[in-house]
């Protein structure tokens, strides 16, 4: 897909943002920050840059966290698949041994 070319607004601020994605993705995203910063400005934070500073920390704590738990997941699919392979080869003696 060629870049293209996305104006939005946030926080009354218009910027355009040059992008792969579509223009309803990149402007989904922009929705969900600016809901994010209103939740902390309703919570009493003032400052729009402090509040949007702190809903791209919190955005990017819940990207790590899901970073992490993919990570344990896929290691633990990894685990028992290799215990299953093990059970198999022990179950099925004489097949010859895998690539």
């Amino acid at each position: 897909m060629a870049a293209g070319r996305v104006e939005l607004s946030l926080l009354g601020q218009t910027l355009t943002v040059r992008t792969e994605a579509s223009p309803e993705y990149v402007r989904r995203l922009a929705a969900y920050l600016e809901e994010r910063v209103g939740e902390l400005t309703s919570s009493g934070i003032k400052d729009p840059l402090a509040a949007l500073t702190l809903a791209a920390l919190d955005i990017t704590d819940e990207l790590f966290r899901m970073r992490e738990d993919r990570a344990r997941q896929d290691g633990d699919v990894n685990t028992r698949l290799s215990a299953l392979v093990e059970i198999l080869d022990r179950l099925a003696p004489g097949t010859p041994p895998r690539a």
